[in-house]
């Protein structure tokens, strides 16, 4: 999925953390991501919060996608911050989904997300069938 995530790569977000329900992602404010107060601007929040929804909700290795996302803003972040968005999976059943994300910088909570995924079918790796003797 990495692989072809341009536009997470491209604001220069990190992995930190994958694994089965979770994810953690971080990303720097860069002068771009700053708007005309001064602090980060809200969709580059939101959009670090969304992909760490996006690698935890795809973390068991079914296509996934968001049906639905919104976000709390708690506190204004700065430039040259760094973000962590944490993603966790809430409840998972069929083929939905709730993820909460929290976002903070320095310790700080700054922004909360709350995702909501749909399964749509296959994998994003394929799967591997053991050879029988």
């Amino acid at each position: 999925m990495w692989a072809n995530d341009h536009a997470s790569k491209a604001l220069g977000m990190e992995i930190v953390a994958i694994g089965a329900g979770h994810a953690t992602l971080a990303m720097t404010i860069t002068t771009e991501m700053v708007n005309g107060h001064g602090i980060a601007h809200g969709g580059f929040i939101f959009t670090l919060a969304d992909s760490a929804f996006a690698y935890a909700c795809n973390s068991r290795n079914d296509n996934t996608v968001a049906a639905q996302g919104q976000i709390t803003f708690i506190r204004p972040s700065k430039l040259g911050a760094r973000l962590i968005a944490s993603a966790r999976e809430i409840n998972r059943a069929g083929r939905s989904g709730i993820y909460d994300v929290q976002v903070t910088s320095a310790g700080t909570v700054i922004a909360e997300f709350r995702g909501h995924s749909r399964s749509i079918g296959g994998t994003l790796v394929p799967q591997v069938e053991p050879q029988s003797r």
